[in-house]
């Protein structure tokens, strides 16, 4: 910031407020590193590297990445790369289903231990006679 004569205060437009990493597309390192295989002559490299204003490390970096083979997997975008199939979808509903009545399961099984303890505190018989039988 400057000030001028009369005091206010005026922004320099010449440094911007924040640095903005610079990011490269695949097909861009690809095509630089294309062109770094072409250089023949003595200086040609670093002409090239003047003129895309990059550093040589971008080339360093950018040839072991190519020769691991990232390269070729970087001009996919980022982020969820599959769709949800109908099978899918139907698979985890029915996991959802699953756990939902393992749940009921276990709860029932509860009530009816509770039962069992009751009726055998009270000396109540769960077993009631089969009706086949004489009174």
């Amino acid at each position: 910031m400057s000030d001028d004569r009369n005091g206010a205060t005026m922004l320099d437009s010449e440094v911007p407020a924040r640095a903005v990493r610079r990011r490269f597309t695949a097909e861009y390192k690809q095509r630089i590193l294309a062109e770094a295989g072409r250089c023949a002559g003595s200086g040609d490299i670093g002409a090239l590297l003047r003129r895309e204003g990059l550093y040589s490390s971008h080339l360093a970096s950018w040839r072991t990445a190519e020769r691991k083979g990232a390269l070729a997997g970087l001009s996919k975008k980022r982020g969820r790369t599959t769709k949800e199939t109908a099978e899918t979808k139907e698979l985890k509903r029915l996991q959802r289903e699953n756990e939902r009545l393992r749940l009921k399961l276990r709860r029932a099984e509860t009530v009816l231990e509770v039962q069992k303890k009751v009726s055998e505190m009270l000396g109540i018989d769960l077993n009631p006679p089969e009706s086949g039988e004489d009174d």
